[in-house]
């Protein structure tokens, strides 16, 4: 005989599948379209991508500029999810020197042997245009509804990218959100009180420093999700070492309407 389920795993189950069904339709679309690469896929149990687009309130006809995209994880789904009449600007920045290998990588692996990511995958859809500028003239479109960079906020204290102006960097995307518009940040977490200092080593960033950056550009702080919190990380190892279960920070931010 099968084994009865508990009170509270049945309860469990219960809110788990209510909060499946509270993500909006576009979104769970977006992330079950079968034309994402089985690689990306594969990323979705750590990454939560429809959780986290939800967080982020992206919705059919929105404009996104997203940072640093890297490979394209994110750009295949937001194309879906903003739809025809939304636009992405996948907006990447020049790479000035080979980044630095992280203490938990490959034996042997020299600085150099890690060549930046290339610009995002060709889209899975039209709506895309693909940019890359240096982090002194780092600019983006105006009137956009979201402004979105996944954990890669702390590359900008590296050598790698040239040591983008970060002040200007948030004041630049303050100025061409709408008003009420949103910052969404997400990175790897750092100890508490340990600023930008593991930006470079370990790859993480202080959650509490982003904030008050962030806020310091004008921004009001609009809230966080926990849904990629992972309380046994002791923020002591590389993020290559912890194979995608990394502690990681999401905020969110507004632009305020006044």
């Amino acid at each position: 005989m099968r084994p009865l389920m508990s009170g509270l795993a049945i309860a469990l189950m219960a809110a788990t599948a209510q909060a499946a069904d509270a993500i909006p339709q576009h979104i769970r679309a977006a992330v079950a379209d079968p034309a994402r690469a089985p690689a990306d896929v594969q990323r979705d149990a750590n990454r939560k991508p429809a959780e986290v687009l939800d967080f982020a309130g992206v919705k059919p006809g929105d404009k996104v500029a997203e940072l640093l995209p890297g490979r394209g994880y994110y750009t295949a789904l937001f194309c879906k999810a903003v739809g025809a009449r939304g636009h992405v600007y996948a907006v990447d920045l020049k790479v000035v020197m080979p980044m630095t290998p992280p203490p938990d990588a490959p034996p042997g692996m020299k600085p150099g042997a890690m060549p930046p990511l290339p610009p995002p995958v060709k889209p899975i859809c039209p709506n895309v245009t693909v940019d890359t500028v240096a982090g002194a003239e780092f600019r983006l479109p105006a009137d956009l509804d979201l402004v979105w960079t996944s954990e890669n906020y702390h590359d900008l204290f590296g050598k790698m990218l040239g040591v983008p102006d970060v002040e200007a960097f948030n004041k630049a995307i303050f100025n061409a959100l709408k008003p009420g518009g949103v910052y969404l940040i997400e990175d790897h977490a750092a100890a508490a009180g340990s600023g930008n200092s593991a930006a470079t080593t370990l790859h993480r960033i202080d959650p509490a420093f982003v904030r008050q950056q962030v806020l310091e550009a004008g921004f009001i702080f609009d809230g966080e999700s926990k849904v990629l919190r992972n309380p046994d990380d002791l923020h002591t190892a590389g993020v290559m070492q912890m194979q995608g279960k990394s502690d990681k920070f999401l905020f969110r931010f507004r632009k305020p309407k006044k």
